[in-house]
């Protein structure tokens, strides 16, 4: 589907002395109810103040197809193609076949390599920035530096996610995924060196991916943010949770591997030994889209909510926020939003990572599933009562969108202070 977007006070899109700008997402960036779609949002908010933005997209979720007009807003023209988790799998097993990573090809689509081909003879596109490497095949990378200004945010080190995942795998997907890392990291150094600049969410992903790479192009750390005006607490805001409950609280998108190992592992060991102590302790697990294996952890004591209209009544009537990560990478948006909703929050340090959090002071860390039931415990009996206020302080000074925003706009112009921002 490509639309001409309508007309916005945003962004003067028809003066003449306003640069074009390609937007590549691998997932259509709204609505911003999950870490990648929050970020991209973002992005493309910032872009549409100084750019005339062309967005071409992905969508795998058909109830997206409801927000074309907040995207009408911003963009230009947008081109969204349709993209099944069925059909993605199944082109993604055609790269088994020539070489390359499962990843880049889910996402190998001819319409959408005609649309940006019929968008660069149309217009004299400036800049160009892809979010997520398997959109970059799409991109007119020049080794030569002729043509658009190409920025790529990686946002994670994908490839060590993959290999994450095998070392936590079985074959033969043990063997899927460390091919997949491979290959995905051959691919992602290609697009990196070919990109005049490249982001990452933290400065340990940006010096992870430079150790793995070896690119020499600039590599810039470009943290997530969130809305300390929206994620905040507010007393006429009603509790979810059945009177006698005290929720302990999971957040985020149940159909993802990492979210879906966090939570059974925590069910599985830290659950039982919780329950042993606190008898009327509830889990709440709330996220769209649970798995099979998220909706089978559901009982008397575990409740998976499914897609909720609003997350944070869930985060401020919990008495603690949990995100018992053992696969991740980058900066875990779930942590900032309980953060900034001035929960308690206990994490491990897989889920810490990327984050400038003191533990103790701002959250719990804890990698054993004693030491979690212990801190949460603890939590629960009162130890930790100025937790949430420091963490809630924490998020207000360094992890503000305005400033993620600004830093993120200086790398796509090319603007000196690049160096600066630099990991």
């Amino acid at each position: 589907m490509i639309l001409q977007a309508a007309s916005s006070s945003l962004q003067p899109r028809e003066a003449r002395d306003v640069p074009d700008l390609l937007l590549l997402c691998h997932r259509i960036p709204y609505p911003p109810d999950k870490g990648d779609k929050i970020r991209s949002y973002r992005w493309l908010m910032a872009l549409a103040q100084q750019y005339r933005v062309h967005l071409g997209a992905f969508v795998d979720d058909a109830s997206d197809w409801a927000h074309l007009e907040q995207l009408r807003c911003l963009c230009a023209e947008i081109c969204l193609r349709p993209l099944p988790p069925l059909r993605a799998r199944l082109r993604g097993l055609s790269a088994l076949f020539t070489g390359g990573p499962l990843t880049v090809a889910c996402y190998r689509d001819h319409h959408m390599a005609a649309w940006v081909d019929g968008l660069a003879a149309r217009r004299h596109l400036s800049h160009v920035v892809v979010f997520s490497s398997a959109m970059a095949q799409y991109a007119p990378l020049r080794r030569d530096g002729r043509g658009p200004r190409c920025v790529l945010d990686f946002v994670d080190v994908d490839a060590d996610k993959w290999a994450q995942f095998a070392r936590r795998s079985r074959w033969p997907m043990a063997w899927l995924y460390a091919r997949e890392s491979r290959t995905l990291l051959s691919h992602d150094s290609r697009v990196a060196q070919a990109s005049a600049a490249s982001l990452f969410v933290s400065a340990p992903e940006t010096a992870l991916f430079k150790e793995l790479s070896g690119v020499e192009t600039p590599l810039t750390a470009v943290p997530n943010g969130v809305d300390v005006t929206y994620f905040a607490p507010c007393s006429a805001r009603p509790s979810p949770f059945a009177d006698d409950a005290t929720a302990i609280v999971f957040t985020g998108a149940m159909d993802y591997w990492a979210n879906i190992d966090a939570v059974r592992w925590f069910a599985a060991a830290v659950w039982p030994l919780l329950r042993e102590r606190h008898p009327h302790l509830r889990f709440y697990v709330v996220g769209a889209r649970p798995s099979r294996q998220v909706r089978a952890l559901a009982c008397d004591d575990i409740v998976v909510s499914g897609r909720v209209p609003d997350v944070r009544p869930y985060l401020q009537h919990a008495a603690a926020v949990v995100a018992p990560m053992r696969i991740a990478r980058g900066i875990q948006n779930k942590l900032l939003e309980g953060m900034a909703m001035a929960r308690p929050v206990v994490t491990t340090s897989m889920g810490l990572q990327g984050l400038d959090a003191v533990p103790g002071r701002h959250l719990l860390v804890a990698d054993e599933p004693m030491a979690m039931a212990d801190g949460i415990s603890a939590i629960l009996h009162g130890a930790y009562g100025d937790l949430g206020v420091r963490a809630r302080g924490l998020v207000c000074d360094q992890y503000d969108w305005p400033a993620a925003m600004a830093r993120f706009l200086a790398v796509v112009a090319g603007d000196k202070a690049i160096a600066e921002l630099s990991a």
